[in-house]
């Protein structure tokens, strides 16, 4: 039977993850993006660059960040050189998220940087950074999950979910991911020669 003391009590327990001010400048945020960048041309990255700094970001040069990804906190982004953000990307970063030089997110990845504590009465929530270094390649609808670092050069397969961290110059696939195989380092070669 529903016992209403005890689900009062719990309720009281339960504070918002998030401030009135944080949710306010979210939404002021999602409604720019949804004006000034939303609908504008793919080559437009430049431009989108621009609002992204704007909202506190620290963007490199020559990022790619097409018009319909989502961005769920700007001033908590950071990225290096030549970073690509593509279609339909989702970055949910109320943890932080770093983007190495060179790093790409292929279309409908998600970076998922937050979770809730199941067995906590109140499901607390807890958030994470995430953290891709230079040359990872995270594929199509691949889902990095909160606390992640992906070391240089490694790769999350297409629709591929992790958990843990990815060695670098390793590509890994499946759900949950596992290395599959190793991934040839021409950056290094590249000094070699």
């Amino acid at each position: 039977m529903f016992n209403s003391h005890t689900s009062n009590s719990q309720d009281s327990l339960k504070r918002p993850s998030f401030s009135f001010s944080n949710k306010l400048k979210r939404g002021v945020w999602n409604l720019v993006w949804l004006c000034f960048c939303r609908w504008t041309p793919k080559p437009l990255h430049t431009w989108r660059s621009f609002v992204l700094r704007f909202f506190g970001a620290k963007i490199g040069k020559s990022n790619f960040i097409y018009p319909s990804c989502k961005i769920w906190a700007p001033w908590l982004l950071e990225t290096e050189d030549v970073a690509t953000i593509g279609p339909g990307v989702e970055i949910y970063n109320p943890g932080g998220a770093f983007l190495g030089s060179h790093s790409i997110l292929s279309q409908d990845a998600y970076l998922c940087g937050a979770t809730h504590d199941y067995n906590s009465s109140s499901f607390t929530y807890t958030s994470k950074r995430i953290v891709i270094e230079a040359y990872v390649w995270i594929c199509a609808k691949a889902i990095v999950l909160p606390g992640v670092r992906c070391f240089e050069g490694s790769v999350l397969g297409a629709g591929s979910v992790t958990s843990k961290d990815l060695k670098s110059w390793t590509v890994y696939a499946g759900n949950p991911a596992v290395a599959v195989k190793e991934r040839k380092n021409t950056i290094s070669l590249q000094w070699i020669k």
